[in-house]
């Protein structure tokens, strides 16, 4: 059993921090942005006041917050993490932000006598509370193999990428992938119904072809039945792609791929969806068309 901090226990880090719990460890909690869950209280878990102080008293320490802003805050900001970390300490980064943000991060914490690993994840909500998350790491290879039984409690796909800043660079390029894969089936599925056919039987017949995806088995799905609660925020995932592109000027790289589907989510924020799951970026383009695919059902 390992002592282990857990600060950020909303859509994703509830189901992981209870991932955690039945696998036999304590956790720590904070309080210093309210009551933490009682599904994590009421099974064992302790509150303390501060991220400083949950430092003080885990081994390990699990950051999952919704951007770069917010880890900055916990690790550095006053009775932050790193006010109670030392040699005995692992620090672990599961949320998604900028990769030259988590290698500066990393070196502050090192210099703490600390360690670090920044350990994106990808499978969302329903990965997370099955435990099935794939988990992309940067960080030492030793610091990996010694938080590695922890990761596996959470997820089942767990690379170690490179050094820090890896992992999050490598979830970025996930992030890519998701929203261009979001935006093809949106494409496919509009430019079917507006063609007079069925959507949901053309999504059946794609999926026994080569066009098949999860995320057209799972957000196809949402799409035609207009279920976007998230999930995983547009929000967020416009979070994602700006740090893609952010990147990619620094590189001088042109995604136009990528930056077509941030206006597309864009477009869903000024709808008032920047709360909707991230698979109504349809409405973005339905509202473009003047078209909904679920008016064309049948």
């Amino acid at each position: 059993m390992a002592n282990i901090g857990f600060i950020g226990t909303g859509i994703m880090g509830l189901p992981m921090a209870q991932n955690l719990v039945k696998a036999g460890h304590q956790l720590f909690l904070s309080s210093h942005h309210g009551t933490p869950p009682t599904a994590l209280t009421d099974t064992g878990a302790q509150v303390l006041a501060n991220p400083r102080e949950v430092a003080r008293q885990a081994e390990f320490i699990i950051v999952m917050v919704p951007d770069t802003p917010y880890v900055e805050a916990v690790l550095f900001g006053k009775n932050g993490v790193a006010e109670g970390t030392g040699p005995d300490n692992v620090v672990i980064d599961m949320s998604s932000i900028s990769p030259s943000a988590t290698k500066a991060f990393a070196e502050k914490i090192v210099a703490t006598g600390a360690r670090y690993l920044d350990a994106p994840v990808s499978g969302g909500e329903v990965g997370a509370k099955a435990g099935t998350l794939s988990i992309m790491v940067g960080g030492d290879q030793a610091v990996f193999d010694r938080a590695l039984p922890l990761l596996q409690c959470m997820g089942k796909n767990i690379t170690r990428v490179g050094g820090n800043g890896d992992g999050q660079t490598a979830k970025v390029a996930n992030q890519i992938i998701v929203a261009l894969n979001i935006q093809a089936v949106a494409e496919a599925l509009l430019f079917a119904a507006k063609n007079g056919a069925d959507p949901a039987k053309v999504r059946e017949a794609l999926m026994g072809g080569f066009a098949s995806s999860k995320i057209l088995e799972v957000h196809g799905e949402r799409m035609i039945k207009g279920t976007f609660d998230p999930g995983f925020r547009i929000a967020l995932h416009q979070k994602d792609l700006n740090l893609a592109l952010e990147g990619a000027r620094e590189l001088h790289l042109n995604l136009p791929n990528t930056a077509n589907a941030q206006q597309v989510f864009s477009t869903c924020a000024a709808l008032g969806g920047s709360q909707w799951d991230h698979s109504a970026l349809i409405k973005g383009l339905e509202h473009m068309a003047g078209f909904s695919i679920r008016d064309a059902k049948g």
